[in-house]
């Protein structure tokens, strides 16, 4: 069992990453019960696997279980869903002082803390995410939204979370394609500031893809450790230090928004291309060798995730691409800032982004 905290003055709390978690979960969410009830948010798939271990966690305690399903997948994060859940809440007559149990991966998590952070002016809520991608990434750090139209997360609050309780256990019901989009954003803290994490992703990815338990629980640990710093330090983007977590999404995103949110390519499989785009942006910028772009497209190569363009499926203009980017949130002033790489574990802020050649660069990498 390994305890890390978030370090947010009065808004801190526990992150608890424990083999076997659920089954104690009616322990370690006692005490978020004032009104002796949980609102409990998951999807279909997520709720047919871990759903009946948690309410047997429950069993026999003086603590009722709330449950809603949502319908699977991405297209989750929208008005509708937010309305549906919003609505619940309210009939079933949910308080400030009640609790909100997001069990599921980043999308349940996503919308059952926006909507926490809505409803009656704000409840509680835990994290009890169930891929890798969220228990490594999104249940850690309070951002929370809905996608639109026009672009992904683009509706939302920063909202933290009382508690996230990680079980590394409920991965073995995780389809292989989910494990490894999710393994992008480990190796994503290697490629940030930390190269020899990354080389310890490249000595221990198989074992990792074959869900040792070991070598799930240092990844994830190690991972969480990382955020949870740089959340400390930057809660909300104010300073540019958490903007390094967005290593790779912001080609990302634009790729995702041209296969249209769906699962023609999930989150992680466009955060991995978009973190070999950006290395290669760097290297034609001058800032990075172009060995080590080739080591990371090469590395995510071989665990089997996207790598470039063409492994993604996409086969956009680069003005096209560039015209979603300019629907991100972290656009400001008329200018887009990259996070590109002087090396391995170099990442930096860039401001000075041409996006012009932003588009040329992808119009020659297609």
């Amino acid at each position: 069992m390994t305890q890390i905290r978030v370090e947010l003055g009065e808004q801190s709390y526990p992150i608890l990453v424990e083999p076997g978690a659920l089954e104690m979960a009616a322990q370690h969410l006692q005490g978020f019960a004032a009104n002796k009830r949980l609102f409990v948010l998951t999807d279909d798939h997520v709720g047919a696997h871990l759903l009946p271990r948690l309410q047997h966690a429950f069993a026999g305690s003086a603590i009722d279980l709330v449950v809603k399903s949502l319908p699977a997948g991405e297209a989750s994060k929208s008005w509708r869903q937010l309305e549906r859940v919003t609505d619940w809440l309210l009939a079933e007559g949910a308080e400030r002082s009640d609790t909100l149990v997001a069990l599921g991966g980043g999308v349940i998590g996503d919308l059952t803390g926006f909507a926490a952070a809505i409803v009656k002016r704000g409840c509680n809520f835990v994290q009890i995410p169930t891929s890798l991608l969220a228990q490594v990434d999104s249940s850690v750090g309070g951002k929370t939204a809905i996608n639109s139209s026009v672009g992904k997360n683009l509706i939302g609050s920063f909202n933290q979370p009382r508690f996230v309780l990680i079980d590394p256990l409920v991965l073995n019901s995780l389809p292989d394609r989910e494990l490894r989009a999710g393994y992008a954003e480990v190796v994503k803290y290697g490629l940030i500031n930390d190269a020899r994490f990354f080389e310890w992703c490249e000595a221990n990815s198989e074992q990792l893809l074959n869900r040792e338990p070991d070598a799930l629980s240092e990844a994830i640990v190690h991972s969480v450790r990382a955020k949870a710093l740089i959340v400390g330090e930057d809660e909300k983007e104010l300073s540019g230090r958490r903007a390094l977590l967005n290593l790779g999404h912001t080609f990302g995103h634009a790729l995702e928004a041209e296969t249209g949110f769906s699962d023609r390519l999930v989150h992680g499989e466009a955060v991995a291309a978009g973190m070999a785009l950006a290395f290669r942006y760097s290297v034609r910028r001058g800032h990075c060798d172009a060995a080590d772009a080739e080591r990371v497209a090469a590395h995510l190569k071989a665990v089997g995730l996207p790598h470039s363009l063409a492994s993604a499926s996409v086969q956009a203009s680069g003005a096209r691409l560039v015209d979603h980017m300019m629907h991100d949130k972290k656009m400001s002033g008329g200018t887009l800032p990259f996070l590109l790489a002087n090396g391995i574990g170099q990442s930096f802020l860039a401001k000075d982004v041409d996006l012009a050649d932003v588009a040329a660069f992808l119009d020659e990498s297609a």
